[in-house]
């Protein structure tokens, strides 16, 4: 298959409900920069990429991420995008530095793959469900408006919230016992951003063990030793968030048997290649996978949720990123049903993007 033509298209959308977490506490986030690719093939094929920012998870600067599209879409030119496993290891070393930007590439070749196969990206992988319950982020915020915040998604229909913690270890814990009394049939989760020391976290998950489904990167991504201490004492589960970058960082988290399970983005990790070998790698570590995400559109989510549907080692998804987004020009196939994405067997990515 032959590649005609490739658009980049960097976008900046604004979120409906500025949000804190421990790593902006005094900078609310309240807007995500995005850059579409759109290729476009000699047979009429028509498939998008798309590369979300997130600075303070990878590094990069949105400048850097736009080079390297325009620098990937120079090279995808002369691609086979169906023989994706020679098209991304050409494009690894142009996007080295931008994980989102090789992200963007390997969505649009598996669009690619599903639109020529006549599948559904989820089926294309490996089909094991239709269907998976995400959570929905409740940022930092004072106990009431964090009580208000999680009935007004309940009344949605989410039954799993996941509440950002990580600046004060007794206000977390404050939080979510509020928010148990007030929704006792809610699963919770509690994301530390890396926020606690081990005793910290230890002393969380001690006191909220019955309460909460799982307790997510409570030590600095580094520190591999203090995130094992806290897995191997704390009652409830421990999943790594930022201490996986990659199959690489996948596999030293498995060895030390540092966390219950791996949490994996496609936009930080680098897409759907290496987010499969993550989940490998967990797969044979005994260790549970969660999928989760950035604040992105609604076309990286459906990538993430084909990822989630294809493996039966997917425990967890994590899927919220493009709820809150306004103008995200993607118009998802995909379904939101009381708090479950369920898939369509749209072909591709099942998606449309109005940008053009």
């Amino acid at each position: 298959m032959q590649i005609s033509k490739v658009e980049v298209i960097p976008v900046d959308l604004r979120l409906r409900i500025p949000y804190r977490t421990a790593y902006n506490a005094d900078r609310p986030v309240g807007q995500v920069k995005a850059v579409f690719i759109r290729i476009e093939t000699r047979r009429g094929l028509t498939a998008w990429g798309c590369a979300a920012l997130d600075p303070t998870l990878t590094g990069e600067s949105p400048d850097a991420v736009l080079r390297a599209c325009h620098a990937g879409a120079d090279l995808a030119r002369d691609l086979n995008p169906l023989n994706t496993e020679y098209a991304l290891a050409q494009l690894a070393d142009l996007t080295a530095a931008t994980p989102s930007a090789l992200c963007a590439f390997d969505i649009a070749f598996h669009d690619l793959l599903g639109l020529a196969a006549g599948l559904p990206l989820y089926r294309l992988l490996g089909g094991y469900r239709h269907g998976i319950p995400t959570s929905v982020t409740l940022g930092i915020a004072p106990l009431r408006e964090s009580v208000e915040m999680a009935q007004a998604r309940a009344r949605q229909g989410f039954r799993i919230l996941k509440i950002k913690g990580g600046l004060d270890p007794d206000e977390d814990v404050q939080r979510v016992r509020a928010i148990h009394q007030a929704l006792p049939n809610i699963a919770l989760r509690l994301d530390a951003d890396q926020g606690y020391t081990v005793q910290q976290a230890l002393d969380v998950a001690r006191a909220l063990e019955s309460q909460l489904e799982m307790l997510e990167q409570p030590t600095p991504a580094a520190d591999l030793d203090g995130l094992r201490q806290v897995r191997k004492h704390s009652p409830v589960p421990v999943l790594a968030d930022e201490s996986v970058t990659g199959p690489e960082s996948a596999l030293e988290v498995a060895s030390r048997r540092a966390a219950d399970g791996l949490s994996v983005k496609l936009a930080t990790c680098g897409g759907l290649h290496r987010a499969r070998q993550i989940d490998a790698i967990a797969r044979a570590a005994h260790l549970a996978t969660m999928v989760g995400c950035v604040n992105e559109p609604a076309l990286l989510i459906a990538a993430g949720l084909g990822f989630a549907l294809s493996s039966p080692n997917v425990r967890y998804g994590d899927l919220d990123g493009y709820f809150d987004l306004l103008d995200d020009p993607t118009v998802p196939g995909f379904r939101l049903e009381e708090g479950v994405l369920v898939a369509t067997d749209v072909p591709g990515l099942g998606c449309t993007v109005e940008l053009l």
